[in-house]
């Protein structure tokens, strides 16, 4: 097999890329080379979320739910706004999150493995349940006991501008829906005036 040959098989095949615009839902895992562990840590989350909002913001894009585990990264993104494009909104918060993980000797592999769900995955239930799956995943890896991944500190949403929306919450999925739709009709940008 010839070098460039090689080059083409040591990278994930893609979907075409209108598959990642607009309002796309797609799965990114994000695994830690050589599956490091120990970086994950208070300081380190502190940034990840710092980055993720201005990914969320830059890119128009939703996260109900991210689990960030010990060796990787689940991160379930959503388009808000028509120009959004989540390969574009990957790179960059690729390229924001390997410094803050080489300063605790790690870093992210090459590259992120994504699954864009499909029509039926996007329909209210079937969507519920993919995001309870990624819910789960420290229960699954025995970090919470079973029924407790509620409890798991690495795990929750970001949606631009609700910080108090929260999986788990008895009524997260009614706001989290009605807030989408909002942001979808109205953008990001809201001048709030105090009354």
């Amino acid at each position: 097999m010839k070098a460039d040959e090689q080059a083409d098989h040591d990278y994930l095949k893609r979907l075409p890329a209108e598959n990642y615009r607009g309002q796309a839902y797609v799965h990114w895992s994000m695994t830690v080379d050589r599956r490091t562990k120990g970086w994950l840590v208070p300081i380190f989350y502190y940034k990840f979320r710092e980055i993720l909002t201005h990914t969320m913001f830059r890119y128009g894009l939703s996260c109900p739910i991210y689990c960030c585990m010990p060796d990787h990264l689940h991160l379930l993104w959503i388009g808000v706004l028509d120009g959004s494009d989540q390969r574009n909104a990957a790179k960059y918060f690729r390229k924001q999150l390997n410094p803050v993980l080489e300063k605790l000797e790690a870093r992210l592999q090459k590259q992120p493995y994504d699954h864009v769900l499909r029509e039926e995955e996007r329909a209210k239930d079937a969507f519920e349940i993919v995001v309870e799956y990624i819910a789960r995943n420290p229960e699954r890896a025995a970090l919470v006991k079973p029924d407790c991944y509620q409890e798991y500190p690495y795990t929750g949403c970001l949606v631009p501008g609700y910080p108090e929306l929260r999986p788990g919450q008895s009524d997260y999925w009614e706001r989290f829906w009605r807030t989408y739709a909002y942001l979808r009709t109205h953008g990001f940008v809201q001048i709030q005036t105090d009354d």
